[in-house]
């Protein structure tokens, strides 16, 4: 059986002023599936901790006050899953990461994203900053349940959902690009939706 999953039946949006905002292959939801690989953590907050190593002057570590002491940002974005879904207007409250990596001193060109259960993604710098990422810790006004990726998850809403890392706990820079778990095993370097960047050789 691959690893793939190709998602659910495909569907347009009939309201022409909606298909705009959904790229092609995808269908609206109502809900927030939910898409895992492995048991959900449970990470109390005392115990929580963000990375940011590899290509760096010098590697930091936040605890959860740290974290929570950073600016923060209520934003509403759309969001596009591989699985063919999309959800439009999702609020999100948390950091940016030109936040988290202001003052940073590195010649890296990509980074490495990883969380709790060992999930790894990789991403181009570019698509993390000038405002296209954040470390999310609510969402629709709440918390962010676990099962969602709490208590903080990457997102990167311009991309497929699986760059948006659940449970994240470090961002590794590099100087080159490297795939992570699902670039490994058949989904796209890069994955924009609209380019429908979802598999291999697309």
């Amino acid at each position: 059986m691959s690893i793939v999953n190709r998602g659910f039946g495909r569907r347009r949006p009939v309201d022409p002023e909606l298909a705009k905002r959904i790229p092609p292959g995808q269908h609206l939801v109502p809900d927030f599936p939910v898409l895992s690989v492995g048991p959900t953590p449970h990470t109390e907050l005392r115990d929580w901790s963000f990375q940011i190593n590899g290509e760096i002057d010098l590697p930091r570590t936040l605890s959860w006050v740290d974290f929570r002491a950073l600016p923060a940002q209520t934003f509403t974005t759309d969001i596009h899953c591989v699985t063919s879904w999309s959800k439009l207007d999702t609020r999100w409250e948390g950091v940016s990461i030109d936040t988290l990596l202001d003052g940073v001193e590195t010649e890296a060109t990509h980074v490495m994203a990883f969380s709790d259960g060992g999930y790894e993604t990789n991403l181009a710098l570019d698509d993390i900053t000038d405002g296209k990422a954040w470390l999310a810790y609510n969402y629709g006004g709440e918390p962010l349940e676990s099962e969602h990726g709490g208590p903080v998850r990457l997102l990167v809403p311009h991309l497929y959902f699986w760059k948006s890392a659940k449970w994240v706990r470090g961002l590794r820079l590099m100087d080159g690009d490297a795939p992570g778990f699902w670039e490994r095993n058949g989904y796209h370097i890069r994955g924009d939706p609209w380019r429908e960047e979802r598999y291999w050789g697309d």
